[in-house]
């Protein structure tokens, strides 16, 4: 799998690989995710091909101090062949050339499948509690 930043091309294919692998939520708008992502040095959303086919996606910043990843992707015809390990990887990657020493990211409680993904690369669990606030006053979403 060849590993690139995202192309303007290849938005609406990463937006139908978000929402088949079920990580689109109608509160959030993914094109306007990736264009903010895309906005700044600080994040970017990176895309495996494999051969001419986009296959896997992470967005990937960081705030100055912690590094994040979302919208970890891999297309479900395309899941056991470790491109999720690699997709992870060059986030990492990019975060450690951005002088980023920690990474973190959130997964939903009954998503078991993919903590244990992150289990396997050796991402601990943290005892931590979760505060959001829509800024727009909106009501909170689960």
């Amino acid at each position: 799998m060849k590993i690139t930043p995202i192309a303007d091309a290849d938005i609406p294919v990463v937006i139908d690989l978000w929402q088949r692998c079920n990580l689109a939520r109608p509160w959030n708008d993914s094109a306007a995710d990736i264009a903010l992502a895309r906005r700044d040095e600080n994040s970017d959303i990176l895309i495996g091909r494999d051969d001419d086919s986009i296959v896997a996606s992470v967005l990937v910043g960081h705030d100055g101090h912690r590094g994040w990843v979302y919208y970890v992707a891999v297309d479900p015809d395309h899941q056991g062949k470790d491109f999720g390990r690699a997709i992870m990887a060059a986030a990492e990657d990019w975060l450690r050339t951005r002088g980023i020493e920690k990474l973190m990211l959130l997964v939903r409680s009954d998503n078991t499948k993919v903590q244990k993904f992150y289990e396997k690369l050796d991402y601990v669990e943290q005892d931590r509690v979760l505060y959001a606030k829509w800024l727009d006053g909106r009501p909170m979403t689960p």
